[in-house]
Parts: structure tokens; sequence; C-alpha cells
């Protein structure tokens, strides 16, 4: 089956749809001829999500929905089944960046961060497998990262989601199989989209967003959101386990898998480097719009 025939016609409900890679990935699946659900919890950039993707008189709906809240995830899968009547293909790619010290941490950022990037995923896997069960086929691609593979210093909250995100993709790709239903874990590095304007920033926000900004650019560690979005489709449409991207991520896993002792002791390193805690100011998250903004 080609690329472009795959798609068409076929229902993808994306998260966090409305900028970034999900919204690259709905292009893409509307230049194939595909119909798209975008969930997103801002309802101007669902606005121009819109607008964009107009142009490819392909059926689109948009939903506002606040992921972090069950009732409204039960919502939008129920207003997708309604519209569409199925959903072929479920892309969790939602998710939020804070950076900074684990001692400027709280509970309430953990307890964010694994209700978007774990519980979310798992509530719309609930509620929409039966009805590809009924169907007989399904895709499943959960958008994890490098941090749910390695742990990565001053990001502890969304390394342990994605952690958690990680096992479970992988843990219900082969009970799932057997229903014709497949499912892609995604481990991207850094992509080039912006991202740390978005991200919070605690602890020396400005030093905090300097070193994140700086990562974002590294040729080699990270990869274009266009680029990001072909792979993962072509994934889709193939079934495929597991995607690494880019290829330095492939060094980055096998080295933790095979040298985990080496590995931390390099981490350890690494955080010499990062910006040291500071007084309970960092304890206020800063996004990266309003910290650039201040230089």
């Amino acid at each position: 089956m080609s690329r472009s025939s795959f798609f068409k016609d076929k229902l993808a409900l994306i998260t966090g749809g409305s900028r970034g890679l999900g919204l690259e990935i709905a292009r893409q699946i509307c230049a194939r001829g595909g119909k798209v659900a975008l969930i997103a919890r801002d309802s101007e950039e669902l606005g121009r999500a819109k607008t964009d993707l107009d142009r490819f008189a392909t059926e689109l709906l948009t939903i506002q929905c606040d992921l972090l809240e069950t009732a409204q995830i039960q919502s939008a899968v129920q207003q997708t089944q309604q519209r569409f009547g199925k959903i072929d293909i479920l892309i969790n790619n939602a998710g939020i960046i804070e950076i900074g010290p684990i001692e400027h941490m709280q509970l309430k950022d953990f307890d964010r961060a694994m209700r978007l990037h774990f519980w979310a995923p798992y509530i719309l896997y609930f509620l929409i497998t039966p009805h590809m069960r009924a169907n007989n086929a399904g895709r499943i691609v959960n958008i994890s990262s490098i941090g749910g593979r390695i742990a990565v210093p001053h990001m502890a909250a969304y390394s342990v989601s994605k952690f958690a995100l990680t096992g479970l993709s992988d843990a219900i790709r082969a009970e799932l199989a057997r229903d014709n239903i497949l499912v892609t874990t995604v481990t991207p590095g850094l992509m080039r989209t912006g991202s740390q304007i978005h991200a919070k920033f605690k602890g020396d926000h400005s030093a905090e967003y300097k070193w994140f900004d700086w990562s974002c650019k590294i040729p080699f560690a990270s990869i274009s959101v266009d680029r990001a979005a072909r792979k993962i489709l072509s994934a889709c449409r193939r079934g495929k386990p597991t995607l690494v991207m880019p290829w330095s991520g492939y060094f980055i896993i096998a080295a933790n898998a095979l040298f985990p002792s080496l590995t931390a002791r390099v981490m350890k390193i690494v955080n010499r480097s990062m910006p040291p805690r500071v007084s309970k100011s960092g304890d206020e998250a800063r996004s990266g719009a309003e910290v650039r903004g201040q230089k």
C-alpha cells in the first residue's frame, strides 16, 4: 500500500495538534487525503490551525479540550465518534516541557506531567481501542522522547512521565496486535519546533532557557519538524513498533543500555555544567517567551 493510499479517508485523532509537530502531522495526513480531529487546549491556536488546514479541503474537526480533565477527554472522543463514526488512528502528541533543578520542582509539576503524558494517553487508549477492536484494525502512535529512555538532568518531571508513556506504549503493543491494532512508540530527540518558547523554566530562568535553546539548535541532536512528521507517518503506516530519531538517539540509548554506570557518570558531569539552584524565586515557572522577552 502506498504512502498516500493508506491515509486516504482514514480518521486520525491528534492530541496537541494546534501547533508544532502535531499540526505538521495533521498537514501531511490531510495532504494524503485523510481526515483529522485535532485536540488542543488553546482555542485561538485551534482557530489558526483550522485556517491552515482548510486549504486541503478535507474533513476536519477541532476540539478545545484540556487533557488534564478526564470528562473533557471523554467528550472529545464522543464528539469525534459522532462526527466521523470511527477513529482509525490515535496519535498521542500533546506534551509540556518544564526545565529546572529538581529542588525547584513541586508535586504539582510531576502530577501535571504524569496526567498529560501518561494518564491522558491511557484514557484515550481505554476509550478508543474497543472501537478499533470492533473494526479489527487501528494504529496508535505514542510520541515519547529520548528523555523517556534516559533521564536528563533538569528535566525530572518530563523524564519520569515520558518513561511512563514509553512503558505503557511498549506494554500494550503485543496484546493489541492480536486485534490488528498496531502500536508505534516514537522516541524523538529535540525537534526544531520552537518548543523553547512554550516550555516552562524554573530556577535561574535566563540560564535555563539559554542552555535549552542552544540544545534545540544542535544539528546532529535535533530534527526538523517536517522530517520528523514524515518519519512518524511512515512508521505509523508500516505499523513499525519503534521509531528513534534522529540517528544520534540510537547511540545514546545503546550507550545507556550497554554502559549504564558510565552513562550515569557522564550525566553527573553534565549536571555540573548546568545552572545551579537559586532562591525561592526560582520556584516560579516562566514560559520561554517571557524569559526571552526579559533579555
